[in-house]
C-alpha cells in the first residue's frame, strides 16, 4: 500500500493561486516553442478523475496510472488500493469473436461496481470477475473463457447479472451456480443488448436494470433482423473480409424494441404494454425506488412526442405521466430524477420558454411546481438533498458559455451559485450533494480536479498542468459576437496569428462543427491544440456556433428544421464578414474544415457561398442525409417520403455541379458513424460534374483518424492550405 498525499486548501486561495492571463504569459514568450502540427496530434487532454462514489458517499474509487485509488473525503487522503492488471492476468482469455461485432463507443460497461457494505467491490478484467477487498486482496469468481458482458451487481450484492451472445444469465455468488434467464438471443435478437443507433443518437448505455428489491431485471430485447446490413471490408489483409454492419439509414427499418420484466429466480418474461413499437423509441427506463413501477421513456419515430410511463411490472399494464408534443423535436436528455422518501420525482423540460428547466411531479403525474425559470439552460441534475428538500444542479444562468453548479429549494424560489470560479465545471457528486469532484477550467486558466464539500470546504485531487504553459508559445483566443440574420447572437473564438500586427489582413482557417447538439464556444481551456498550430503557421483560426447549435434555448436550435445547412452557412458567412470588416482577414484567402456535421458544412459552406469559403477540408462528410442514421436525421429532417424536397435540397450530392474552390475529402474507408458510401457518392458527383478535387483515405474502422495516422492527417491538411490560401495571388 502507497498514500498519496492530498493537500486541503480553502477554494478562495486556490482561486486567487492559479488565475493565468494568457496576454500577460505571451508578453513573455521567449524560449518557448511554436505549437506544431506534430504536437498538436500528440496532445492528450488533462486527465479527469471519475469517482466511484461508495453507497453512502463517504468516499470514492479512481483509477489514475494503472491503479485504483480509494479516496475518504473525512480523511482528505487517497490510498492505492489495487492494480487492475493483476487481475486481468489472473484471468482466462475470453474466446474471439468471429467477426465484427461493431460494438458502439457509446455503451458503459461498468468494470468496478461497489457491494452494499462500500467495502468490497466487484471487478470486471479480462473477460472475468473478481470481488476485491478493502484490504486489496482479491478472490477470482469466474475463469470462463467467455465474457460475461455488460456485469451488474444485484442491489443486495448477492448475485451477477451478464450478457453471454445474446442471452441473460445471473451468478449466484454464494452457490457459485449460473442460471440461464433467456433462450432465444441470436445474432439479430438481442436481449439486453443494445444495437449500433440506440446509444449513439440517444445516450442510452445500457440495456439492463435490477429492480431495487434484486428480484426482478427488467431489459430491452432488439430485433435487428430487419436493420440495414451495410457491407463493410476489411482490406487490409492477404484476402478482404466482410464486416458487415447494422446500420439503419434514414427511412429504412429501425430495430423493433420491446422492454421485459423477468425474475431473478428465472420465469417467463413479462413483456410490457407500450403499444406499437415499431415506430417508436425506448429512449430510458428505470425502477420506481419501491420496485413497484417500471418508468420508461418513449419518443415516437421523428421525435416530435415525448411520454412518461409507468408501468406495472406484474402485468404489464402501462400509464401515461406525462405527455410532451414540439412543433420541431424534442431534445432526449437524462429528464428523470426519481426520488426516494416521497412518491414523487423531478423531471427537465423545455416546453415552457424553450428553455431547459426543473419541475417536480407526483408520481400521478401532478406538477407539484417548477423550481427553475429563466431565459438560460438546466443543464443537469447533479445530486438531490431529499432530507433538506435541496437539488443540486449545473446551468447556463450566468453565461451561455460558461456551466457552473447551483442549488435549489424544493419549492423553488431563489437560487445559490455553488462554484464561484469563471468557466466551465464538470461535476461528478455523490447522491446528496455532500460532496462532488469538479473538474474546471477556463480559457485563461488551465483544468484543475478538485474533491468539494457542501460546507464549501476544498482539496486538490489534480492540480492544473502548467508545462504547457511553460513549454509552448500559447496564443491567446478572444471571444467576438456576431449577430444572425435574426437578430440572434453568436459567439466565436479568434485566435490571431503569432506575431500578428494590424493592419494585415491573414489567410483565414474556419474550423466548423456547425450541427444539433454541440456547442464548440465555451469559457474553457484549449491548450495545446491545432487551432494553436495552425495560427502558429500565420492563419487566423475562427470557430462560431451558428444557430442549430446547443446550449441556448431551443429557439436558438430550431431554424435548422427540416432544412439542414442552409441557416447553419448563413450564419457562417456572417461570420467571416465580421472578421473581414475588422480588418484581419483577407477575403480572396478563407478557408474552411470540419469532420462529421462540420464536414458536411464544409462541403455546404463550398457550394452555397463559393464567393466566401475558397478552400475546403471535408472530414468523413454527410454528403446526403439519406445515406446517415434514422434517430439523428428523422429528428432533425423527418422522413424522406414526406420531406423529399428538403432532402433533395440539402444534398451535397446533388449540388456537387456548384463546387467552385478547392476541395480536399478525408475518410475512414470503415467509418462505422458516417459511413465510407457518402464520400464514395460525393466523389462520383463530382467526377460526373467535371470538377477536379482531391481525396485521401484512411484505414481505420471508426469515426476519426487517431493514434500514429493523426500527424499525417494534420500534415495534410496544412499541407492543402498552406498551397491553396498561403501560395496564392
Amino acid at each position: 500500500m502507497s498514500i498519496r498525499s492530498i493537500v486541503w486548501f480553502p477554494a478562495l486561495a486556490l482561486c486567487t493561486a492559479l488565475i493565468f492571463d494568457l496576454r500577460a504569459l505571451h508578453s513573455q514568450t521567449r524560449g518557448k516553442k511554436p505549437v506544431t502540427l506534430g504536437d498538436a496530434a500528440a496532445a492528450v487532454a488533462s486527465g479527469s478523475v471519475t469517482p466511484i462514489w461508495t453507497p453512502d458517499g463517504s468516499a470514492f474509487a479512481y483509477e489514475e496510472k494503472d491503479s485504483l485509488y480509494l479516496y475518504r473525503v473525512n480523511e482528505r487522503k487517497a490510498t492505492e488500493w489495487f492494480q487492475p492488471a493483476e487481475l486481468k492476468k489472473a484471468a482466462k482469455k475470453p474466446e474471439e469473436p468471429a467477426d465484427s461485432s461493431w460494438q458502439n463507443r457509446r455503451v458503459d460497461s461498468e468494470s468496478f461496481q461497489w457491494f452494499p457494505n462500500g467495502k468490497d467491490m466487484l471487478a470486471a478484467a479480462g473477460g472475468d470477475l473478481f470481488v476485491v477487498h478493502g484490504n486489496g486482496r482479491y478472490k477470482q469468481i469466474t475463469k470462463t473463457g467467455l465474457d460475461e458482458e455488460d456485469p451488474k451487481l444485484s442491489p443486495d450484492g448477492k448475485r451477477v447479472l451478464y450478457r453471454w451472445k445474446s442471452n441473460l444469465y445471473v451468478l449466484d455468488l454464494a452457490s457459485k451456480q449460473t442460471r440461464q434467464l433467456t433462450t432465444d438471443g441470436t445474432p439479430t435478437l438481442l436481449n439486453g443488448q443494445l444495437d449500433w443507433v440506440y446509444p449513439e443518437e440517444l445516450d442510452l448505455h445500457t440495456a439492463t436494470w435490477w429492480s431495487p428489491d434484486s428480484k426482478q431485471i427488467a431489459y430491452l430485447q432488439f430485433d435487428v433482423g430487419r436493420e440495414f446490413l451495410y457491407p463493410h471490408a476489411d482490406l487490409l489483409g492477404e484476402r478482404a473480409v466482410a464486416e458487415p454492419q447494422r446500420y439503419p439509414q434514414a427511412g429504412t427499418s429501425n430495430p423493433q424494441v420491446k422492454l421485459g420484466v423477468i425474475a431473478a429466480d428465472g420465469g417467463a418474461t413479462k413483456w410490457m404494454e407500450l403499444g406499437e413499437n415499431a415506430n417508436s423509441l425506448l429512449a430510458r427506463v428505470a425502477w420506481l425506488p419501491d420496485s413497484s413501477q417500471l418508468s420508461v421513456e418513449r419518443l415516437n419515430r421523428v421525435q416530435d412526442r415525448l411520454d412518461l410511463l409507468f408501468c406495472n411490472p406484474v402485468s404489464g399494464e402501462a400509464r401515461t405521466v406525462i405527455h410532451e408534443e414540439s412543433k420541431t423535436w424534442i431534445n432526449m436528455v437524462d429528464n428523470l430524477t426519481l426520488l426516494k422518501t416521497r412518491p414523487e420525482f423531478l423531471w427537465t423540460s423545455e416546453r415552457g420558454n424553450g428553455f431547459r428547466h426543473i419541475y417536480r411531479y407526483s408520481n400521478k403525474g401532478e406538477m407539484l411546481g417548477q423550481l427553475t425559470s429563466g431565459d438560460w439552460e438546466v443543464k443537469t441534475i447533479e445530486a438531490v438533498d431529499e432530507e433538506r428538500q435541496k437539488v443540486y444542479f449545473t446551468s447556463a444562468e450566468a453565461s451561455p458559455l460558461e456551466s457552473q453548479l447551483y442549488s435549489v429549494g424544493f419549492g423553488g424560489g431563489e437560487r445559490t451559485r455553488v462554484t464561484q470560479e469563471a468557466g466551465v465545471h464538470r461535476i461528478q457528486a455523490n447522491q446528496d450533494g455532500s460532496a462532488y469532484v469538479d473538474s474546471f477550467s477556463s480559457s485563461k486558466r488551465p483544468p484543475e480536479v478538485q474533491l468539494r464539500t457542501a460546507s464549501g470546504e476544498s482539496a486538490v485531487l489534480r492540480p492544473a498542468d502548467l508545462k504547457p504553459l511553460e513549454e509552448f508559445d500559447l496564443l491567446p483566443s478572444e471571444i467576438v459576437e456576431v449577430k444572425a440574420e435574426d437578430g440572434a447572437t453568436m459567439y466565436g473564438r479568434l485566435t490571431k496569428p503569432a506575431s500578428f500586427q494590424a493592419g494585415t489582413k491573414y489567410p483565414l482557417i474556419v474550423d466548423v462543427y456547425g450541427g444539433p447538439g454541440i456547442q464548440v464556444v465555451l469559457n474553457e481551456w484549449q491548450g495545446v491544440d491545432r487551432a494553436q498550430a495552425f495560427a502558429h503557421k500565420g492563419y487566423v483560426v475562427w470557430q462560431m456556433d451558428n444557430r442549430g447549435s446547443s446550449g441556448r434555448g431551443h429557439a436558438f436550435e430550431t431554424p435548422i428544421y427540416r432544412e439542414l445547412g442552409k441557416h447553419e452557412v448563413a450564419d457562417q458567412r456572417r461570420g467571416v464578414e465580421r472578421l473581414i470588416a475588422m480588418g484581419l482577414v483577407d477575403p480572396k484567402r478563407v478557408g474552411i474544415t470540419g469532420w462529421s456535421y462540420g464536414g458536411f458544412m464544409t462541403l455546404r459552406s463550398m457550394l452555397l457561398a463559393p464567393d466566401v469559403f475558397k478552400v475546403g477540408v471535408a472530414g468523413a462528410p454527410v454528403t446526403d442525409w439519406r445515406n446517415y442514421d434514422t434517430i439523428y436525421t428523422e429528428r432533425y429532417m423527418g422522413m424522406p417520403e414526406q420531406n423529399r424536397k428538403a432532402y433533395e435540397e440539402t444534398s451535397n450530392v446533388r449540388n456537387a455541379g456548384k463546387l467552385e474552390g478547392r476541395l480536399l475529402l478525408l475518410h475512414n474507408i470503415e467509418d462505422d458513424n458516417v459511413l465510407f458510401q457518402n464520400t464514395m457518392q460525393m466523389a462520383n458527383a463530382l467526377e460526373k460534374a467535371g470538377k477536379q478535387f482531391f481525396m485521401q483515405i484512411y484505414p481505420q474502422k471508426t469515426h476519426g483518424v487517431s493514434g500514429s495516422l493523426r500527424k499525417p492527417l494534420l500534415e495534410a491538411m496544412a499541407a492543402f492550405f498552406d498551397s491553396n490560401l498561403k501560395n496564392t495571388n
